[in-house]
């Protein structure tokens, strides 16, 4: 029975993401733009960052694909706006490492809302989804002012 409820809080957190995302649109002054798409799925993502001091001040994301995808970007938005560069990485760390399945304790807090996709580490093909959006923010922060055109990412995995 507990299985099920959180199964439910699950879907439930996704679906709001999915239909009410958070920081979603474009960023006139961004510093960073980064566009990814993942060929095996369809999922696109187009995120900008505004970088002030080392610290994420403004994000913002736009794309299509699933509703794991676009509540991931959702979720991610949250989970490091106002954070510096350093924290970001570390926090994007922590989200890759739980949706590969390995447990991460009390680091899940950091996550926020995001803490819920670690239950895509049973569904392999949906990880890819998942870390679509964090991925794109990864470059983003390691290629700041840059902007970077459509790549594939997963291409070969």
């Amino acid at each position: 029975m507990a299985l099920s409820r959180l199964d439910n809080l699950y879907r439930q957190v996704i679906l709001d993401h999915t239909n009410h995302p958070h920081n979603k649109g474009v960023l006139d002054e961004a510093t960073s733009q980064i566009e990814l798409n993942n060929p095996t799925c369809g999922d696109v993502i187009q995120l900008q960052l505004v970088m002030k001091d080392g610290v994420i001040d403004e994000i913002a994301f736009d794309g299509h694909g699933c509703s794991i995808s676009m509540a991931s970007a959702s979720m991610m938005t949250d989970a490091v706006k106002g954070k510096t560069e350093k924290e970001a990485i570390e926090i994007i760390a922590d989200f890759l490492e739980l949706v590969q399945g390995e447990n991460i304790g009390e680091k899940k807090k950091v996550l926020k809302d995001a803490q819920m996709l670690g239950g895509v580490a049973k569904f392999p093909a949906r990880i890819k989804c998942a870390t679509l959006a964090w991925k794109a923010l990864e470059r983003g922060i390691i290629e700041e002012n840059q902007t970077v055109v459509t790549e594939e990412l997963h291409s070969e995995e």
